[in-house]
């Protein structure tokens, strides 16, 4: 448990750029959980920007939420760039399932570029991994098979890590399979909570390896939900103290509150 709670300090003490080309709903909220776990945020998706501004990244989060060409054609500059420098990639599936412009379009950056870290719902990451689901607009609906599972098959297909979010957050780099329970049904009542931990993930990701950052990045949110949630009267209330529990969450909270459970 040590060794999650120690990537929180490290991304305070190290303050990685963290490259994000995301959804306009949600991309405020992004950069201010960035700023709030200690990473700073750069919110560039011009393909004649991004070309430079991913040399002094030291992560790349692609969130297709409200995908358009020229937005494809900036994350695709983007990402050949961070391929090239041997930066991470984060990719969030959002929506894939729903339309096959979606679903295409996260199985060419799959296909195309070394992802690092692949984060969705379940419904997203069982579309992605040929499993039976269904997705409602951006929003996981049933699906079939254990999500531990489909993680560590699609895990080790593409050599990367798989994070389902969820109830309990699945995480598996092929090999191993941890759940993480922190987190609180209010964080659902909110928009952007999933691309937010997109954006987490990618600042823990930038400092240590994928498996156990996005362990780390999924319980510090959790508990940060949970913590917001004593005091929220309702998802008004709960957004900024959200932030507010992020930005002060300490190692000591870290261990004395995760719940962190390695299946194999």
């Amino acid at each position: 448990m040590q060794r999650y709670a120690h990537i929180l300090d490290l991304v305070r003490e190290r303050n990685p750029l963290v490259h994000q080309i995301t959804n306009y709903v949600t991309v405020n909220d992004c950069a201010n959980m960035t700023i709030c776990f200690g990473a700073s945020p750069v919110m560039s998706h011009a393909p004649e920007d991004v070309v430079d501004m991913i040399k002094i990244a030291g992560v790349l989060v692609l969130n297709i939420g409200t995908l358009d060409e020229n937005q494809i054609e900036g994350m695709l500059a983007a990402a050949n760039g961070a391929k090239k420098c041997g930066i991470p990639i984060v990719l969030d599936p959002v929506g894939a399932g729903a339309t096959p412009y979606r679903t295409q379009t996260a199985e060419r950056f799959m296909d195309e570029f070394p992802i690092a870290v692949v984060k969705g719902n379940a419904g997203e990451i069982s579309t992605l991994a040929g499993v039976s689901a269904t997705v409602r607009g951006v929003d996981s609906g049933s699906i079939s098979g254990d999500p531990k599972e489909t993680a560590r098959r699609y895990a080790k297909e593409y050599g990367c890590t798989v994070v389902i979010s969820g109830a309990e957050d699945i995480v598996s780099d092929g090999k191993r399979v941890v759940g993480v329970l922190n987190g609180v049904p209010m964080m659902g009542k909110i928009s952007g909570t999933g691309c937010m931990a997109s954006a987490v993930c990618g600042a823990f990701t930038a400092v240590t390896d994928p498996m156990d950052g996005c362990i780390a990045a999924m319980t510090a949110l959790g508990i940060a939900g949970e913590e917001a949630a004593q005091t929220a009267k309702g998802p008004g209330s709960f957004k900024p103290a959200f932030f507010d529990a992020a930005a002060a969450l300490t190692k000591e909270q870290f261990l004395k509150s995760a719940k962190i459970t390695e299946y194999s």
